[in-house]
């Protein structure tokens, strides 16, 4: 298999693994990420007297071990470093708060979808990894010294000011959507991953659509921050929407065939191109 070694330096507080919601709450660390075409939930962790972790996981969706899903994950503990508040613009600061509620919405989803189709393992295996990725974003606010959007970690409870309305709409219609059938949930898990990863790329429409002083899609998001911090993990976050994107496809195409899966937020090409076709 190709590796790919991707370096993500943060200082997040720290990271707390739990079996079933995979949590971790970084301090000062660097993370280093080894992929053999995979994605990031978490099954075994080993942990060093010298603060080293080392996270490996192989992924099994219905019960079958997916070549596409195994990462391993390296953290280096190191010093806390104190960044102000004003080091983030404040299109960089919506952005990311934003992004704290969006990657909990994925996790609330999937949660409650694997609530309703407890036979199918994958919405189990990646709301561990949106777990992860939610308290990464939580980890960075802090780390700026913000106040994280979040006050209620319940499925389906979104209390941000700005953009709590949007992902408690957006919740419940997916919510909606996925319990039509177990291949509509599939598609629904589809949905997110597309949507995710442009809204990490650029400014969610909802974001430009609100009167905030943002007026274009390129005033946020990982193409617009100059933040390496911010960057690496955006980074991070992409690689592993990518990777759950190709195991829904690919749960999705098992019914209806290699190559039939219908583009929902991307264009078709570009999906095609995320999945290397």
């Amino acid at each position: 298999m190709k590796k790919l070694t991707e370096t993500l330096s943060t200082s997040f507080k720290k990271y707390l693994l739990n079996k079933f919601i995979g949590i971790f709450l970084i301090a000062g660390v660097s993370i280093s990420v080894v992929s053999c075409n995979g994605s990031d939930s978490i099954n075994t962790v080993n942990q060093t007297d010298t603060a080293d972790l080392i996270i490996t996981d192989v992924n099994t969706v219905d019960g079958t071990v997916e070549e596409i899903d195994e990462v391993a994950v390296v953290i280096e503990v190191t010093d806390e470093v104190a960044v102000a508040d004003d080091s983030l613009d404040a299109n960089e600061k919506t952005h990311l708060m934003f992004m704290r509620e969006e990657e909990k919405m994925a996790r609330d989803v999937y949660l409650k979808l694997g609530m309703m189709y407890p036979d199918s393992r994958i919405f189990g295996n990646i709301d561990d990894s949106e777990q992860i990725h939610t308290n990464a974003v939580k980890d960075m606010i802090e780390k700026y010294g913000l106040e994280d959007p979040n006050t209620n970690d319940n499925i389906g409870e979104y209390t941000g000011e700005e953009y709590g309305w949007y992902f408690t709409n957006k919740y419940n219609d997916l919510i909606e959507r996925g319990s039509i059938s177990k291949f509509e949930a599939l598609y629904v898990g589809a949905y997110i991953e597309e949507l995710d990863m442009i809204d990490i790329e650029q400014c969610p429409a909802v974001i430009v659509e609100v009167e905030n002083g943002i007026n274009n899609v390129s005033e946020c998001g990982k193409t617009y921050t100059d933040n390496d911090d911010i960057v690496q993990l955006y980074t991070f976050l992409l690689k592993g929407s990518n990777n759950h994107l190709a195991s829904y496809v690919k749960n999705i195409e098992k019914q209806i065939g290699t190559g039939n899966y219908q583009a929902q937020v991307f264009t078709q090409d570009q999906v095609n191109e995320l999945l290397g076709r």
